[in-house]
């Protein structure tokens, strides 16, 4: 029978590999992803609650539509995650109906879910073009998650102002 001294060492091992393992699966920019995840999903939720006749609703003449507003989400996310590639957005489309821009959007949060991923530690402590300026990386990604909140919250506004009730909130 194996001895309690043993056992313990072993169980010690097996507990510092699960941790060593771990520890190197989660980087900065691996849970920032986790997070811009559920950003957009819940996002292109909010552009899909919209009825296509009301992507032309603005609550007040000087501001965006509802379409322009999601198609404004869509395309900054594009120059931020271009910025943090250091390269430059994709050429991007015009959309100007409820199914385009529901696309153009979901294509722009899946366009960062490729970038976002794949950032180093260096990537997160250079600095980067972005529609805010030259930000360190990780200024980046808070000014795109802030960004794309901001202006979630507007368009919630716009869909209970219309009596639609938004999409839960998760994260």
């Amino acid at each position: 029978m194996p001895s309690r001294a043993a056992l313990a060492l072993v169980a010690l091992l097996l507990f510092s590999l699960m941790m060593a393992n771990a520890a190197a699966e989660v980087t900065a920019a691996g849970e920032y992803a986790t997070h811009f995840g559920a950003l957009g999903g819940l996002s292109v939720d909010v552009a899909r609650a919209m009825p296509a006749e009301q992507y032309g609703y603005r609550p007040h003449p000087e501001s965006m539509s509802f379409g322009q507003l999601m198609s404004h989400i869509a395309t900054t996310n594009y120059q931020f995650c271009a910025g943090l590639n250091d390269s430059e957005p994709p050429a991007l489309p015009s959309p100007t109906d409820k199914d385009s821009i529901v696309k153009f959007l979901s294509d722009s949060f899946d366009y960062c879910s490729k970038v976002i991923p794949k950032l180093t530690d260096t990537q997160l402590t250079e600095k980067h073009n972005s529609p805010d300026g030259r930000l360190v990386g990780r200024e980046v990604l808070l000014a795109m998650y802030v960004h794309v909140a901001h202006h979630r919250g507007q368009a919630e506004i716009y869909l209970r102002n219309n009596g639609i009730k938004p999409p839960g909130y998760r994260i």
